[in-house]
């Protein structure tokens, strides 16, 4: 350590820092623009000019290092007018609005403007023109000041060179090679650039508040229900680390396999590549490493020692399975109820076997069980009371929502009318169907598009879905919806039925045509009937896919909501001690990633009612630095998105076998290799701010 002395303040500073540094260690703000503490320094802006006893001139604290009994000034009025010269420069062709609450704005406002002539300068820089459409950022070259942050990230950190100074003199700017476009530069959209710049000149397209800028950044991770690491386990994947990647995975969630083969993967809708030209192939990479899986994570688990708790588990659907997982590794014994012959929920008898085969699902139960969880299966739980009696200590309920809804239209007591998940429910179990002939189902989720798909698979004639909305408003999977149509599903859009008329030999279906008015609650564009757009439509099956409820058997003795599901606050039953809840049965009919957040959060919530701690996180993989270094991809904006080798829909309707195969390894890496790296904008540190006033 050596002694210097800032502002009549005495210090002891570390040998090798720069007065800069050891000023702002010591709480004194000297102002800046081109400095940056992830780059070395450069003492091209000028505003933080020092005085230094027996030091000539006015070095630039920045690249001045410290030495022992040096005595600098950083305020006095000689600087002060120097800095405002600075800034009267700086602003003498700069756009007269600064950008709001950005580093320049600041430094502007803390130094002070020279009032030398009124107002600014009108003297425009001929700059190039930046095409209105660029992807990720806004590049307005008029508020550039030349600083040289975005330049130096992009070239010395990131090593890509997208961006550089163009020109000599005051002809230069900062831009692109031969001014190409960004998307033809090589930029691989990371946004350090963004990040460091000072003053407006490179911005994000949507302005955000410091609570929502991480979710903004890395929206995939942060959009995930369950919290995955998404972006660390996709990294894994590009770095060929395919055992890590799934162990990530497996630190948040027990069904990663299941989740590869249907999760509706909100990550890729939010996905900042999609703003660049398609979105990462999120869930496919996820399953790819799942198939991989070697099971190295067994030998790592750690399981608490028993703490003589014993927690029953209601349903072993996914919020169940979760729950049951998270409990037993915290040290409480737990049994799950299931009321069916094999585990999985809704998972079983609701998702068909061509998108989630069977030992896909049977492994990671049996991947559950193996550390301990009991199953008691064909054993329906009637009252809590009686488990409390049995010794447990706490109950969650994760029974779901195993009952279709009807339409409540004339007509619908037909035998020949039946509920969509009772539909899937007798394929998915039984493996047989009464559907034959022309069947119609009216509904546009997932429950729909799966019924449609197995009534091709058990032979029936035809199927048509009826749906009030369009396409775009259909709120299953999108590629559902394509495969759906490609393997001969009719899709008949804008049309709702009101009455059934039974016949001998078929189902007459009254429809009448829609159109969309105004939003409704969930932001949808309400349907609308057509006045005098009744029509008939003739089947002889008729299945109504338009939702599910909870059947919650009274004796259970909870508070209900309007909507009959469990009323609950962090995933406690609000109206009886020591039980729990989550998932469907406390949400409402969503979908296997939602129960899983469900079954973390209610395992967090008994492991604190039980004692523990709440934590129910584990590391598989450690953490370690990431490498800041991104390199240089010719046509990387380009990189088509990979898709998974299909079926063939002659082969599909043949019977239930997967529609979608795995990545390979080279798709694999090729996917996971357009990914942004959104997560190193976040390691990007802070600029010190002038004090607020």
């Amino acid at each position: 350590m050596i002694n210097i002395t800032i502002d009549n303040k005495q210090l002891q500073v570390e040998e090798g820092n720069t007065v800069l540094e050891a000023a702002f260690g010591a709480g004194i703000y000297i102002p800046n623009l081109c400095y940056h503490p992830d780059l070395p320094p450069l003492g091209a802006c000028r505003l933080c000019l020092v005085e230094i006893d027996g030091m000539r001139g006015l070095p630039p604290s920045c690249t001045t290092y410290v030495s022992d009994g040096m005595v600098v000034r950083t305020n006095t009025p000689q600087l002060q007018e120097f800095r405002k010269n600075i800034i009267w420069l700086l602003l003498s062709d700069h756009p007269k609005d600064l950008a709001e609450s950005t580093q320049f704005q600041k430094v502007v406002q803390w130094v002070g403007v020279k009032d030398v002539l009124p107002g600014h300068i009108s003297a425009p820089r001929k700059l190039p023109e930046i095409p209105k459409d660029e992807p990720v950022y806004i590049r307005d070259l008029e508020r550039c000041i030349l600083c040289e942050r975005c330049v130096r990230m992009c070239q010395e950190v990131r090593g890509i060179g997208a961006i550089g100074l163009i020109n000599r003199g005051i002809k230069t700017y900062v831009g692109t090679q031969n001014n190409v476009p960004i998307m033809d530069s090589g930029c691989k959209f990371c946004e350090a650039c963004v990040e460091v710049c000072p003053s407006g000149a490179i911005m994000d397209k949507r302005t955000f508040t410091s609570e929502e800028r991480e979710a903004f950044i890395l929206p995939c991770t942060n959009t995930c229900p369950a919290g995955i690491d998404v972006s660390r386990y996709v990294r894994l994947i590009a770095e060929g680390r395919y055992q890590d990647a799934v162990e990530v995975i497996r630190e948040t969630v027990p069904l990663p396999h299941t989740l590869g083969c249907v999760c509706p993967h909100p990550c890729e809708t939010a996905c900042r590549r999609g703003e660049v030209n398609e979105a990462i192939s999120i869930r496919a990479l996820k399953k790819f490493v799942a198939e991989r899986d070697n099971g190295r994570w067994r030998k790592q688990i750690e399981i608490l020692p028993d703490t003589g708790k014993k927690v029953a588990v209601i349903g072993a659907g996914p919020a169940g399975l979760t729950a049951a997982w998270f409990i037993r590794k915290k040290g409480h014994a737990v049994t799950v109820f299931e009321a069916l012959e094999k585990g999985g929920g809704t998972m079983r008898m609701g998702i068909p076997e061509y998108r989630l085969p069977r030992h896909v699902l049977d492994q990671e139960i049996k991947d559950i069980e193996d550390i301990g969880v009991e199953f008691r299966y064909s054993t329906p739980v009637e009252s809590l009371e009686d488990l409390f009696n049995e010794g447990f200590d706490a109950i969650f309920l994760g029974i779901g929502t195993t009952k279709g809804t009807t339409m409540g239209i004339p007509g619908e007591d037909d035998p020949r009318v039946l509920d969509g998940l009772s539909a899937l429910q007798k394929i998915n179990l039984t493996g047989k169907s009464e559907l034959k002939g022309r069947v119609a189902v009216v509904g546009g989720g997932n429950v729909a598009i799966d019924v449609a798909r197995c009534g091709l698979r058990v032979g029936v004639d035809e199927v048509t879905m009826l749906y009030r909305r369009t396409r775009q408003e259909m709120p299953a999977s999108p590629e559902e919806v394509e495969a759906a149509i490609n393997e001969g599903v009719k899709i008949d859009f804008l049309v709702a039925p009101i009455r059934i008329i039974s016949q001998d030999d078929c189902l007459q279906i009254q429809c009448i045509r829609m159109e969309l008015g105004e939003p409704d609650a969930s932001g949808r564009r309400r349907p609308v009937p057509v006045e005098g757009s009744q029509f008939m439509l003739e089947v002889d099956f008729f299945v109504m896919a338009i939702g599910q409820k909870a059947i919650i058997p009274k004796a259970f003795d909870v508070e209900l909501t309007r909507r009959g599901l469990i009323r609950a606050e962090k995933a406690k039953a609000q109206s009886r001690k020591r039980v729990f809840t989550g998932g469907d049965v406390m949400s409402g009919p969503a979908t296997v990633i939602e129960a899983i957040r469900g079954g973390r959060e209610a395992a967090s919530e008994i492991d604190k009612h039980l004692g523990g701690t709440g934590d129910i996180t584990q590391r598989f993989v450690p953490e370690e630095p990431e490498n800041r270094v991104l390199g240089r991809d010719e046509g990387f904006a380009y990189w088509k998105r990979m898709h998974e080798e299909m079926l063939p829909v002659e082969e599909c309707l043949k019977g239930f076998e997967e529609v979608e195969h795995a990545f390979d390894e080279q798709s694999a890496l090729e996917e996971a290799k357009r990914c942004l790296r959104c997560q190193l904008r976040l390691t990007i540190n802070k600029v010190p701010m002038p004090p607020e006033e």
